[in-house]
């Protein structure tokens, strides 16, 4: 058995809530180990006024209408909810899901987000992040406090890739780190990581390491086989969870399917 797991992020945009479902149904079936939804109010891409749904509303949605697979946000903004309540929120979706949530977490930084919701921006992302390690004991202390527990010990997964701030907080309370860049900015990243679980006291190896997967650059995204080449680049450098995004409205899973025949080919 492989020790990679793929994800998919099947972006909730342009699309009824419908295709969405069909999109999340298909993936488990396929064979995909984490499913993510992403936790923004407006499209990323394309149309910005398109359709969207929202993060914890459509993660409790498939908690229900999945069986297998693992669900959480990539990532949920720290910014958007109380930490008290979220942690609610995920021990209650943990709940529904039989112990299948992923609590991703960022600082945030889609702007219009925090504008048209009533949200403070901020004027850095020092800022964001200050109050991300301020909320990650909160939403700990509350997982402590609740009637009934977490199924189980919920994964904490944190993206990004600062390397004074962000990996500090990692290493102090994750249990996955989401990063971004090519095999060697990846590779990069882990040293630091490394070298901030040694200064706090933590086992590197307690943290898995995930990021996202792309096409080759310069080359049609259609070309599915670009996202196992690249795979295979940051499985190399030590990458053991690998996603996939796709949005709406078609959610193409043809890059999906190849990164888990390539995962199904590793011995």
């Amino acid at each position: 058995m492989s020790d990679v797991r793929i994800g998919v992020q099947i972006q909730p945009q342009h699309a009824d809530y419908a295709e969405i479902r069909r999109a999340v149904a298909a993936a488990e079936e396929a064979g995909a180990d984490v499913v993510f939804t992403w936790d923004h109010f407006f499209p990323l891409h394309g149309d910005p006024d398109g359709k969207h749904f929202e993060c914890w509303t459509v993660l409790g949605a498939w908690a229900e209408a999945t069986e297998k697979v693992e669900i959480g946000a990539l990532v949920t903004c720290n910014s958007y909810r109380n930490p008290q309540l979220l942690a609610d929120m995920a021990r209650t979706v943990d709940h529904i899901s039989d112990g299948r949530l992923i609590l991703g977490l960022g600082a945030g930084w889609f702007e219009r987000d925090y504008d048209e919701y009533g949200y403070e921006f901020g004027t850095s992302p020092g800022q964001r992040l200050d109050a991300l390690a301020r909320d990650l004991p909160l939403i700990e202390q509350r997982w402590a406090r609740l009637n009934p527990p977490p199924t189980r010990d919920i994964p904490v997964l944190i993206g990004g890739g600062g390397e004074r701030k962000t990996l500090r907080i990692v290493a102090e309370h994750a249990t996955i780190w989401h990063g971004f860049g090519d095999a060697a900015q990846i590779a990069r990243k882990h040293e630091v990581l490394d070298s901030w679980c040694r200064r706090v006291g933590r086992d590197p190896a307690e943290i898995e390491r995930s990021a996202g997967v792309s096409p080759t650059p310069g080359r049609l995204p259609e070309d599915v086989a670009d996202y196992a080449a690249g795979a295979q680049a940051l499985y190399d450098v030590g990458t053991r969870l690998l996603t996939y995004g796709t949005d709406g409205p078609d959610h193409d899973l043809g890059p999906l399917r190849d990164l888990l025949a390539w995962r199904d080919g590793l011995s």
